[in-house]
């Protein structure tokens, strides 16, 4: 990555940090330099105040000279001779559906962004530090699982391709799309993943290869892959072509992660849903992971009143370090989080630092929770931790996790739940209006009740409010709406004076004050 420097010499930055304030949101820096008229900057009410993260010199220069194979060995130290965070069965029991974590009734009509095709487990394009993307044209992509309309949504998964949409507005979406080319992609069918726009404008797919291609029956293996591309981007749209051949990078090692053959059967094992993450204090570039603890369950012991059943479920989130500068070498880590004993699938894990704190989020089912919680499992939901660091102390948000959830006479109506750098999140109508219909059942209904209940399609923007340990539901947005927001973290493209050794240079300050005064513009900050 390109160094970010004057003269040879780095320096210090202070960067805006989206929707950071005190009990209020501010507006987001926005690619181009003009503000985002699609972040909710009115939400409560009065003055908008921004505050600024400062970023030394060190840390712009690990950042922004990151180079996977020199680095490596500072960026491992950081994982020697640590332990995972653990999510507790206690903590889980203090879970609360409240009105701050519940959303409202998704009724229909509302509108879908695909016509022939089913679509869920959606991720946006981002750049390397993990901002929004805007590509030449205006473009931002968001890119989902798909099948066609045609096929059962229960049935869904065992056909899934990742599709893509590009949008100027984030709201009016045009369909790209199945991104690979036929019969090109591993794996039986393809689960989520993440994409990501590198410097030299080179696109780079994670995804889960699921199965095998070719398999007479389907099988639930699951390997993480990586292909790349060339993007071609105008004001006609969007394009990806000139595919490398795909490859697998990250498989379990039955140590750290569970293999399928340690899997006890019952609920699916993981060893899926990379996301890539661009560490802003170290530079470090990871792939983030759902798997599940290795070994056997019958190496599990989860202690005295505890029932027994409860060692089948042992869900992690999985990290693996960058090894090598074309993404193809991984280095597996020890898991940030596990959830032994208490949650066997923590889905889709992603990152979101504010404040110099790490979100790390998760999505969860009802039915992935272990038995025996007091009062109970907790729900579909979005869960969430926050740490000092990486590597730090995770806790549960909230107390027992719980971010969002869904209204508790329609409990499955959205799901897969992302979390963007501005703290709006992204979902899908599921199951919706089923009437009180058990979930276990609705797969054994006629077929036109199932598909008349399945959305399918992109559920309203969630609004974040986010204090410390605490977060808020503070607004619903329109449906699928897409902000373009960066992420808190050095900038490689920033210009800045050099300030040496805490000596004065009028032309340096003359430079930072102009700096000041772009982002002032930028955040209409009084």
């Amino acid at each position: 990555m390109s160094g970010f420097h004057k003269d040879g010499k780095f320096c210090k930055q202070v960067f805006p940090i989206a929707g950071s304030t005190e009990n209020q949101l501010s507006k987001s820096p926005i690619l181009g330099g003009q503000p985002n008229r699609n972040f909710p900057s009115s939400i409560g009410g009065g003055a908008q105040v921004t505050q600024f993260r400062t970023f030394s010199r060190k840390e712009v220069r690990q950042f922004c000279d990151y180079d996977p194979s020199r680095d490596f060995d500072r960026c491992l130290r950081e994982h020697q001779n640590v332990e995972p965070s653990v999510w507790t069965r206690e903590q889980a029991e203090q879970i609360r559906i409240t009105p701050d974590n519940v959303t409202n009734v998704i009724n229909e009509p509302f509108p879908r962004i695909s016509a022939d095709l089913w679509i869920w487990d959606m991720w946006p394009l981002t750049t390397r530090d993990g901002s929004i993307a805007v590509l030449p044209g205006g473009w931002r992509v968001l890119f989902a699982l798909s099948a066609p309309r045609s096929v059962l949504p229960g049935q869904r998964h065992d056909v899934a391709r990742i599709a893509y949409w590009y949008s100027r507005d984030g709201l009016d979406w045009i369909q790209g799309g199945e991104v690979f080319p036929p019969g090109t992609a591993l794996g039986s069918r393809q689960w989520a993943g993440s994409t990501m726009l590198d410097n030299d404008g080179t696109v780079y797919f994670f995804y889960t290869a699921t199965g095998r291609r070719g398999e007479t029956e389907t099988t639930f293996e699951q390997r993480i892959a990586l292909a790349s591309s060339d993007v071609f981007s105008d004001l006609n749209g969007v394009l990806f072509d000139n595919f490398s051949a795909h490859q697998i990078i990250l498989e379990p090692d039955g140590v750290l992660y569970q293999t399928q053959e340690q899997s006890s059967g019952g609920i699916i094992y993981a060893f899926r849903d990379p996301f890539f993450f661009k560490d802003p204090a170290t530079g470090c570039e990871y792939l983030l992971f759902e798997g599940n603890v290795g070994g056997t369950a019958d190496e599990i012991d989860c202690g005295p009143g505890v029932p027994p059943e409860a060692n089948q479920f042992s869900g992690n989130i999985g990290i693996a370090l960058l090894q090598n500068d074309n993404f193809t070498e991984w280095e597996l880590l020890p898991a940030l989080l596990e959830a032994t004993c208490l949650n066997q699938q923590t889905e889709r894990p992603h990152i979101v630092v504010r404040d110099g704190l790490y979100y790390l989020f998760t999505d969860s089912h009802e039915f992935t929770f272990a038995p025996g919680l007091e009062p109970g499992p907790g729900p579909d939901g979005l869960y969430g931790f926050v740490a000092d660091a990486l590597r730090g102390d995770y806790i549960p948000l909230n107390d027992g996790g719980l971010v969002i959830t869904n209204p508790p006479q329609e409990p499955f109506q959205a799901y897969s739940w992302l979390v963007l750098p501005d703290f709006t999140v992204l979902s899908f109508i599921d199951n919706f209006n089923l009437q009180g219909i058990p979930i276990q059942q609705v797969g054994t209904l006629p077929a036109e009740f199932q598909f008349a209940h399945f959305g399918g399609t992109l559920a309203p923007t969630i609004q974040l409010a986010v204090d410390g340990a605490t977060t808020q539901i503070v607004n619903e947005l329109q449906f699928g709406l897409m902000t373009v927001s960066q992420t808190e973290s050095p900038k490689c493209d920033l210009e800045c004076p050099v300030i040496e050794g805490g000596a004065s240079d009028g032309k340096a300050f003359d430079k930072l004050d102009k700096i000041f005064k772009v982002y002032k513009n930028l955040f209409d900050l009084k």
